[in-house]
């Protein structure tokens, strides 16, 4: 898609993707899991980054509870953290965690490497604020799906390298993890015949604004898998990581499965068969992401539960 290689017709695409998902409230027919209620706040974290806005998720009771951070997908471009109210809901009901849900800065307005930097500061606001919010600052998780979770194993190596806050948990569902492998190589490297969720100009306006330079592709915040990046994982969070067969970015899903077990911080790696990217959220029946929501709550019940 050579012409989604120009910086200025990349603005544009990225910019009316924005637009057009900014009606997706207006729009949602029906309530993901109606029968799950949540008591909601607003919250401000002020970054150095800008003032980043989140919504935070109580769960029916217990004081103090865990904290888990929800970074949502959207191909580092699209601002829009409703996608996940069903799950954050999810996870307080069933979890017993609150979650808090972050209005991230996106691209191409916020470029890399600002949005997995400001992540990270949300993430170590929480834990020294967790008297205002209410949380247990010793019980902190992070996850998110697709971008999010590219992000999610962000906030997990800043966390280690800057010592601290202590992640119990990474939650990585469908993350991108190589923004450098072109998508026409991942394309070809697939052995598969139906096309992918993920098309080639979907990949070349996320990449192309949240990567201004290419080379900012190969920093470890970006492509976790890509090359030796993954060789130095020992010390980040236990992971939960969760593929899915059809998706475009299986393959390096699976790179970073291997990865993260070579380091000792896999906790579980589940690749669900015969789905594709965004399972979850394109309409479809509710029992497949339950079972997924399912297995998310027994790990995050496990790490900041049992001991």
């Amino acid at each position: 898609m050579p012409v989604l290689s120009h910086p200025v017709v990349t603005r544009v695409a990225a910019t009316l993707i924005q637009r057009a998902t900014s009606l997706a409230p207006h729009l949602r027919r029906q309530r993901r899991f109606p029968d799950i209620a949540c008591a909601t706040r607003r919250i401000e974290v002020p970054t150095p980054y800008g003032v980043v806005p989140a919504t935070l998720y109580l769960p029916p009771s217990g004081d103090a509870p865990p904290l888990h951070i929800n970074l949502h997908g959207g191909g580092f471009i699209i601002r829009y953290p409703e996608q996940d109210d069903p799950l954050c809901r999810y996870l307080a009901a069933h979890a017993g965690v609150a979650v808090l849900n972050v209005d991230y800065p996106v691209a191409p307005q916020h470029p890399f490497p600002i949005p997995p930097k400001a992540c990270f500061e949300v993430t170590r606001w929480a834990a020294e604020h967790a008297g205002e919010l209410g949380v247990d600052p010793q019980r902190l998780s992070v996850g998110g799906a697709s971008a999010g979770g590219s992000l999610a194993t962000a906030v997990a190596r800043q966390a280690r390298d800057a010592g601290g806050p202590h992640l119990a948990l990474q939650v990585l569902h469908y993350p991108a993890l190589d923004l450098v492998t072109s998508t026409e190589e991942k394309l070809s490297a697939r052995n598969r015949t139906e096309p992918p969720f993920l098309k080639p100009w979907m990949s070349a306006v996320f990449h192309n604004s949240y990567l201004p330079d290419k080379a900012l592709g190969l920093d470890p915040l970006a492509s976790p898998a890509h090359g030796d990046n993954g060789a130095d994982l020992a010390g980040t969070a236990p992971a939960l990581l969760i593929t899915t067969e059809l998706d475009l970015l299986n393959a390096e899903g699976l790179r970073y499965a291997e990865a993260l077990r070579r380091a000792g911080v896999l906790r579980e790696h589940r690749d669900i068969p015969g789905v594709d990217h965004g399972y979850d959220q394109l309409g479809g029946g509710d029992d497949l992401a339950r079972a997924t929501y399912d297995l998310i709550v027994e790990h995050l019940r496990r790490a900041h539960f049992e001991h």
